[in-house]
């Protein structure tokens, strides 16, 4: 299959729906290379299947994180070019994803490939996501990525405190919760 046939495939066959997300992600992992397929269609915003195949990327990332380390490089630096929404929350969920493997107490390979230069990236993009017009879940997995990734970074700490004391009342539900939770954390 091809690049083209994979966005042809998950633009006419996946819905919001989980079950085909999780479908289709099988498809993925059932052949390696699509997953490069996967994430440059997912950044390019002009394609119709961007969406589609951002969700795809998310569930694929789920079960098998570590097939995203060859792809880190195009991955860190794409992931603030993105702008709608629906793309911007599957790829919040796999930088937290990135954030909890890197800190796992279990044995995992991500430190020989995730550079201080793509926590950076991450960070960075983090801190624009934390601050924008985003929805709450691409602001919970951020917080959650930016304490992660703050335990590497000490900086990142006092900058992430400082924020969520000025934002927190104004927060959602939803905000104030994960907030709340991530300021316990901080003391």
């Amino acid at each position: 299959m091809d690049k083209q046939e994979l966005a042809k495939l998950i633009n006419t066959k996946v819905t919001s729906y989980r079950e085909y997300r999780l479908k289709y992600a099988q498809v993925v992992l059932q052949d390696k290379k699509l997953l490069k397929y996967l994430i440059e269609i997912t950044f390019d915003e002009t394609n119709d299947a961007a969406v589609r195949t951002s969700w795809v990327l998310d569930f694929a990332m789920r079960e098998r994180l570590e097939w995203l380390y060859p792809h880190l490089d195009y991955f860190t630096e794409n992931i603030s070019t993105s702008k709608h929404h629906s793309i911007v929350r599957p790829m919040a969920k796999i930088c937290e994803n990135l954030a909890l493997e890197y800190n796992s107490k279990k044995p995992s390979e991500i430190k020989n490939h995730l550079t201080k230069r793509h926590i950076e990236k991450i960070i960075e993009t983090g801190f624009d996501w934390l601050i924008s017009d985003q929805k709450v879940a691409v602001k919970a997995y951020t917080m959650e990525t930016l304490y992660l990734f703050g335990k590497e970074f000490d900086w990142v700490h006092d900058e992430l405190k400082l924020i969520l004391q000025q934002t927190i009342m104004d927060g959602s539900a939803g905000y104030k919760a994960r907030g709340k939770k991530i300021l316990y954390r901080l003391k």
